[in-house]
C-alpha cells in the first residue's frame, strides 16, 4: 500500500486502551488501514468515540501503536524515537478544534508563529520576521496582528493563526482534527475556503477528521468511514455519499443538515425510524460487526461473524454482510431519490 505518491500512509493499525490495569484491551483502531496522496484530501469520518483522533495522535506521534505500521513521505516512523519525531515535523503538522487552546494567551501570534521555526534551528531575527509576516498575510491576515495576544482575535481568526502556525515549516502534510466543528457556519465556509486555496496553491495534503459528511463531502476526494475503531466503508467522497454503501455511512448522511427545511424534517424523521427498528440483538463484539446492535438491516450473521473489507466497485470498499442487500430494504434519503 505505501507508495512515494502518498503522503502519508497507515498499514492495519491496532491501538489499544486499558481501563485498568488487568482489564483486556479496548482496540480504540482495529485493523485500520489509510493512505493520503500528495496534494489531495483524505476525510476520516465517524461519530465521537469512532477512533478518529485517535488515529490522528498516533500519525502524530502522540500514542503508541500496537500493531501495524505507519509511513511519513515514505519513511516508516512507527516507534520513532522523540528527536527523530522533530526531524520529521517538517513534513506534518496539526491543527486541531480547540483554537483558542492550541496558542498560548500569554505570547504574542508573533512569537507562537516562531516557535516552530526556532524548534528547526533557525534563529536569525529578520528571516523569522519575514517568514511570519509572510505566514499571516497567506491566512488572510494583515503582518500588524504579529503584535497582539490571541485574545485580541475572533475564533475564526484564531484558527487562521493556527493554521499559520503549522504552515510555517512547509510541511507536506496537515492534520485537520475537526479545525472547524467549533465555528459558526460562516466562518467555517471561509475557513475550508481558505484551506482549499493554500492546497490549490502549494500542493498540500489533508487528512481532514470531521463527523460532519457535509463538510466531508466539500472538502474530501476520499473518505474513510470509522465505527468503534473499524473501517465500514472507504473509497472516493462522491461514490461513498451518493450511493453509500454501508448502513452507517448511510445514517452519518441523514444525520447531516441540509438547507431545505422540508428536506430536513423528513431525514429527521427517516433517522428516527431507522433508529427505531434496529434490531435489539446482543451481539460478541469481538467477533461481529460491531454496528449490527444499532443496523436496522442486521442479520444474525452480523452479530456472529466480523465482515471483511471487500471492494464493490466504483473504488469503494465496504465491510457489511448485507451488501447490496440491505439497499433494497432501505428508504432513499431524498424523496426525490428513486
Amino acid at each position: 500500500m505505501s507508495s512515494p505518491q502518498h503522503v502519508l500512509t497507515a498499514e492495519h493499525l491496532r491501538v489499544g486502551f486499558r481501563r485498568r490495569r488487568r482489564d483486556p484491551l479496548f482496540w480504540a483502531l482495529d485493523d485500520v488501514s489509510l493512505a493520503v496522496p500528495r496534494g489531495k484530501t483524505h476525510g476520516l469520518v465517524g461519530e465521537s468515540g469512532s477512533g478518529k483522533s485517535t488515529l490522528a495522535k498516533a500519525a502524530l506521534g502522540l500514542l503508541p501503536v500496537n500493531e501495524g505500521r505507519i509511513r511519513i513521505a515514505d519513511v516508516e516512523v512507527t516507534g520513532t524515537r522523540s528527536p527523530d519525531r522533530r526531524r520529521l515535523a517538517r513534513h506534518m503538522q496539526a491543527v486541531f478544534q480547540d483554537a483558542t487552546g492550541s496558542l498560548n494567551p500569554s505570547h504574542t501570534v508573533g512569537r507562537s508563529l516562531a516557535e516552530p521555526l526556532l524548534a528547526q534551528g533557525r534563529h536569525d531575527r529578520s528571516e523569522v520576521a519575514d517568514a511570519v509576516r509572510t505566514g499571516l498575510e497567506r491566512v488572510g491576515l494583515d503582518a500588524s496582528a504579529a503584535s497582539r495576544l490571541p485574545r485580541h482575535f475572533s475564533g475564526g481568526q484564531r484558527q487562521r493563526i493556527c493554521i499559520a502556525r503549522a504552515l510555517m515549516t512547509e510541511p507536506e502534510l496537515l492534520v485537520c482534527d475537526e479545525a472547524v466543528s467549533a465555528l459558526d457556519l460562516s466562518v467555517r465556509a471561509q475557513v475550508l475556503n481558505l484551506l482549499m486555496d493554500l492546497q490549490d496553491e502549494s500542493g498540500l495534503s489533508y487528512l481532514f477528521i470531521s463527523h460532519d459528511m457535509n463538510v466531508v463531502e466539500r472538502m474530501c476526494h476520499d473518505v474513510t468511514v470509522l465505527y468503534r475503531g473499524q473501517v465500514m466503508e472507504t473509497g472516493p467522497t462522491s461514490a461513498v455519499t451518493k450511493t453509500p454503501a454501508h448502513p452507517y455511512t448511510r445514517a452519518l448522511l441523514l444525520a447531516a443538515p441540509v438547507a431545505d427545511p422540508t428536506r430536513q424534517v423528513a431525514r429527521r424523521q427517516l433517522a428516527v425510524s431507522q433508529a427505531t427498528s434496529a434490531a435489539p440483538a446482543v451481539i460478541d463484539q469481538a467477533a461481529g460487526c460491531p454496528y449490527a446492535v444499532r443496523c436496522p438491516f442486521a442479520r444474525a450473521e452480523c452479530a456472529t461473524s466480523r465482515p471483511t473489507l471487500r471492494p464493490v466497485g466504483s473504488g469503494v470498499s465496504v465491510a457489511c454482510h448485507r451488501y447490496p442487500e440491505w439497499r433494497t430494504e432501505a428508504a432513499p434519503i431524498n424523496k426525490e431519490q428513486s
